[in-house]
């Protein structure tokens, strides 16, 4: 939801997006008011005094009574309301956000393949324990990722000493969110947990610089 500077405010194109007339308005007055208090807090969540969980939990005790809480509410709403004004005046910012979300989409779905015990259930009404599998679980997942990784470059180099030239373009179209040769099933060797890895070389010869930057920020 979009909301307006002023009760008064109006537009031409866009102003359907703002709810009813004289609706959704800022409460500026409200925001000036606690702006010293809010930024304390932004200062002490910054300065690690107060954790942003335990900020939030706090906030929400009684939070339609809170002034805090609704004043922080107020400024979400301006920040939401421009976030969202940018988001649909700039394709590139629009372009970025969907690489990213993507991104963050296809990464859920490969954890949720990976976590397939119990059809991916957290059982346990534990707290500690909940965390524990969450943690496990991503630990799990980017170690996959890394093992992909550490494949697919592996596959680069030796295309590049067949003669195939790899292109930036091609390899910003490969995923390290890959299942084919991951066998979730069957048996597993322990036997080499104490044998120390081969030295991780990260270096392609690819030139990433030709790629655009957008298209770069968005693969990193």
């Amino acid at each position: 939801m979009f909301f307006r500077p002023t009760k008064q405010t109006s537009y031409v194109h866009i102003d359907a997006l703002f709810g009813p007339p004289g609706r959704n308005a800022i409460d500026w007055d409200l925001i000036e008011s606690h702006f010293k208090d809010l930024m304390r807090v932004a200062l002490s969540v910054r300065e690690g005094k107060i954790s942003s969980v335990l900020l939030l939990r706090r906030l929400r005790s009684g939070s339609h009574k809170n002034a805090h809480y609704a004043a922080f509410r107020e400024v979400g709403h301006v920040i939401r309301t421009i976030q969202l004004l940018r988001y649909l005046t700039d394709p590139q910012m629009r372009r970025r956000v969907t690489a990213a979300t993507n991104k963050v989409e296809a990464f859920n779905g490969f954890s949720e393949w990976v976590r397939f015990g119990n059809r991916g259930v957290i059982a346990d009404n534990d707290p500690v324990e909940q965390e524990k599998a969450v943690k496990f679980n991503a630990l799990l997942t980017n170690c996959l990722i890394f093992h992909n990784t550490l494949d697919i470059a592996q596959a680069v180099r030796e295309l590049q000493a067949e003669g195939w030239k790899i292109a930036p373009e091609d390899l910003a179209e490969v995923s390290p969110y890959l299942t084919e040769k991951i066998t979730r099933f069957g048996e597993y060797s322990t036997h080499e947990l104490d044998l120390p890895p081969e030295a991780y070389e990260p270096h392609l010869d690819v030139d990433f610089t030709k790629l655009d930057p957008q298209d770069l920020a968005a693969a990193s």
